[in-house]
């Protein structure tokens, strides 16, 4: 497959013209946060955008409604949020978040700043499109069932599988190597790669990209599978400290509540699932984050309503879109027409079950599907909400989709 046009991924000097205003990505490597830089984007959200942080399926972060973007790169460069200009686009790392504080095999953050450093270090590489992800799971599987282009699982402390197009190469590699082995495959996709923005895209690419690497495959592969596994509520670590696991309300952050999280003063970790963990606490401290986060909005109850939904921007954001899905959505939590199924969230299931087929978002509508009014939708499972087939944002993994049609919702 080859494309007829070039990446138009956004970042911060190039922005999105979305139907509400300027839309800014800011690249959040390996999904971390320090206070000052979570404050950092909170009064530029306040000040220079329409109020709030959007979290975004590969943990990084937008502003809508950018008045000012020249001031806007002069503050993020400040805060350590835009180190190149030149490589800003290619910084898509997602690692699992609780990596290196709740049981994982090996703690993926540690290779982050040397993933990123490599990235940036390698003029070439600035040619990367916007859209290669590269994913670092500490054996859990949370994030290598996202489907990125490049990316490591680990199989023990010291010892990671790799993957191409979301699946298991059966190349093993020590940590020592494995971000040297991540860099020299995002060379090898710019070799393969004829306009193409996604490893899967090119013609045999995983096969053509292995034989690049040399690299014999010497093991069983691993079943890789997307799961909904979202980190929420009170998280013992490792070490005895606390981590909060923070659900947000179809991933829009109000500035307000980011600086109340910033002002605890301890890392912030996005998740690809729109959520967040804030980490390293003792307990009373972390007691009090909650008291006074959860009236602000923030979800720390695994059994919410709220975890089951998500939603493309729709009205006023999209000018393709056929309705203001995120305040239907919103309408069916708040009138209890979404009810959990405590079976979504129990994490020792089968990831297995938790696989479907991704749609053709370029499918046209079934013309006998049935057709409901925005108050009558009632699901109730995990379930995403498009206002047009183009069904933008859809997690990955078992989704029912909800998709706004001229005549009302129909049901996926």
């Amino acid at each position: 497959m080859t494309r007829t046009s070039p990446d138009s991924c956004p970042g911060v000097l190039r922005l999105h013209q979305a139907a509400d205003g300027p839309l800014a990505r800011v690249r959040v490597p390996g999904g971390r946060l320090e206070a000052q830089q979570l404050q950092a984007l909170a009064e530029a959200a306040h000040e220079l955008g329409d109020g709030n942080i959007e979290l975004t399926s590969r943990a990084n972060v937008q502003l809508r409604r950018v008045r000012d973007a020249t001031e806007l790169t002069a503050r993020l460069e400040t805060a350590g949020l835009l180190p190149s200009h030149t490589h800003e686009r290619v910084r898509n790392i997602v690692a699992s978040p609780l990596a290196g504080r709740v049981g994982s095999r090996a703690d993926v953050h540690q290779l982050v700043p040397a993933l990123d450093a490599g990235l940036l270090a390698a003029p070439r590489l600035a040619d990367l499109p916007g859209r290669v992800l590269f994913t670092l799971d500490d054996g859990r599987g949370d994030v290598s069932g996202l489907g990125g282009d490049i990316g490591v699982h680990a199989v023990d402390a010291d010892e990671f599988a790799v993957l191409l197009a979301g699946l298991d190469t059966g190349i093993r590699v020590s940590a020592t190597d494995a971000v040297d082995v991540m860099l020299a495959a995002a060379h090898g996709f710019l070799d393969l790669s004829s306009g193409q923005w996604r490893l899967h895209e090119i013609e045999n690419g995983v096969e053509r990209l292995t034989d690049l690497l040399g690299l014999a495959a010497r093991a069983d592969l691993l079943k890789i599978a997307a799961i909904q596994d979202i980190p929420i509520g009170w998280l013992t670590q490792d070490n005895g400290l606390v981590s909060l696991g923070a659900g947000v309300r179809l991933g829009s952050l109000p500035a307000r509540t980011a600086e109340f999280i910033a002002a605890v003063e301890r890392p912030v970790f996005l998740t690809p699932w729109r959520s967040l963990v804030l980490a390293d606490l003792e307990e009373w401290p972390a007691e009090q984050v909650v008291r006074v986060l959860a009236p602000m909005g923030l979800i720390f109850d695994a059994n919410s309503p709220w975890l089951l939904v998500s939603a493309c921007a729709g009205q006023p954001g999209c000018a393709k879109s056929l309705t203001d899905v995120r305040a239907d959505v919103g309408a069916a939590v708040d009138s209890g027409r979404i009810q959990p199924d405590s079976a979504t969230f129990n994490s020792d299931a089968p990831h297995s079950e938790l696989v479907l087929p991704q749609p053709d978002p370029t499918s046209s509508d079934t013309p006998s599907a049935p057709v409901f009014e925005a108050g009558e939708v009632t699901v109730g499972e995990r379930q995403h909400w498009s206002g047009c087939a183009r069904r933008c944002g859809r997690p990955r993994g078992a989704v029912t989709d909800v998709v706004a049609t001229p005549d009302g919702y129909r049901v996926d």
